[in-house]
């Protein structure tokens, strides 16, 4: 018996192994898979994860995402009930339930994005018409704390009216109300809507420049308000600064004038009394108020001229 060409042995285990690893796929936790036979699909749609099998150049493998997908709508300009054009920017989140469905209907991830576009897109619009703006912006109609009842009270009559104006539906009804509609129609391409919100509103950007230029007016109204009001207060705290100190003076220049005057009271009794004993002190009391009255009339740029007669030269001489 003649033994088998190397060779041969080589090229037929390369094309067992080969065709080993196209019949052979792996699915992740996170997938689940739909085989098509020629395009169309065949059997269930195999949602375990390991190792599986298929017919090579045959089935085709077309896998799904088990996990919660996201959907970010572009931001689009809705005119409100109340006439408000605002930018309305939304987010959603979906998952694939049943992906042979999915299969049949979109295909593939591209077009389920594509497909969820037109639908929210068109329920924002008709949830967003139907609303005034404030139905939007609040999602209850909560009693404003002290430092909101200050502010409400400080804004023009309009602006009050939308700040306490009660709602009847709210934002987190209207965005139930756009999930279960939209979700209507999803339910048919084996996708589950499982969350829809609104992340922001903000005002196209004509009307963006006059609520900002209103609302910069109204903040200097009220900044002026409160200017003037300190202003006032200040004034009054000065005023009572002014009065205040002048009483404490005045008692002050009393209290001063009483012990002044008490003081020379006791200066002169003692003077009297001094004068009244002796000649000689009568005489040094003479001399001290003499020296006295020199140091009060004359000063540093004063020039005395004394006779020789007068009081001063002769208490001068006699004490010299």
């Amino acid at each position: 018996m003649k033994s088998m060409n190397p060779t041969l042995i080589l090229i037929g285990l390369f094309i067992l192994l080969f065709a080993f690893y196209l019949s052979v796929f792996t699915i992740n936790e996170t997938e689940q898979v739909v085989i098509t036979q020629f395009g169309k699909p065949i059997g269930e749609p195999i949602m375990d994860p390991g190792l599986h099998w298929k017919i090579p150049f045959v089935q085709v493998v077309h896998a799904f995402e088990k996990r919660f997908l996201e959907w970010d709508g572009d931001p689009n300009q809705v005119p409100t009930k109340d006439k408000r054009f605002i930018w309305v920017d939304t987010t959603a989140r979906w998952q694939i339930i049943d992906p042979l469905q999915f299969f049949k209907s979109l295909g593939d991830e591209r077009i389920a994005h594509s497909r969820l576009d037109d639908i929210l897109d068109g329920e924002i619009r008709n949830a967003v018409a139907k609303q005034n703006l404030v139905e939007l912006v609040r999602s209850s109609n909560r009693e404003p704390d002290t430092g909101d009842s200050t502010m409400v009270e400080e804004l023009s009559e309009g602006d009050q009216m939308d700040v306490l104006k009660k709602i009847r539906v709210g934002r987190e009804k209207i965005q139930q109300e756009i999930l279960s509609s939209a979700s209507k129609s999803t339910v048919s391409w084996g996708v589950e809507l499982l969350d829809f919100r609104i992340k922001r509103l903000n005002y196209v950007d004509e009307v963006r420049e006059k609520v900002y230029a209103r609302m910069i007016s109204e903040r200097k109204r009220i900044a002026d308000k409160y200017r003037s009001e300190g202003q006032g207060e200040a004034s009054r705290i000065l005023g009572e600064k002014d009065r205040e100190l002048k009483r404490i003076q005045s008692e002050a220049y009393k209290e001063y004038q009483e012990i002044t005057g008490k003081a020379d009271a006791e200066a002169a009794r003692i003077y009297a009394e001094a004068y009244n004993r002796s000649p000689e002190s009568r005489d040094f009391y003479g001399f001290i108020k003499s020296m006295e009255t020199m140091e009060t009339a004359i000063d540093k740029e004063t020039w005395l001229m004394l006779s020789s007669e007068g009081d001063f030269y002769r208490y001068l001489q006699n004490y010299q």
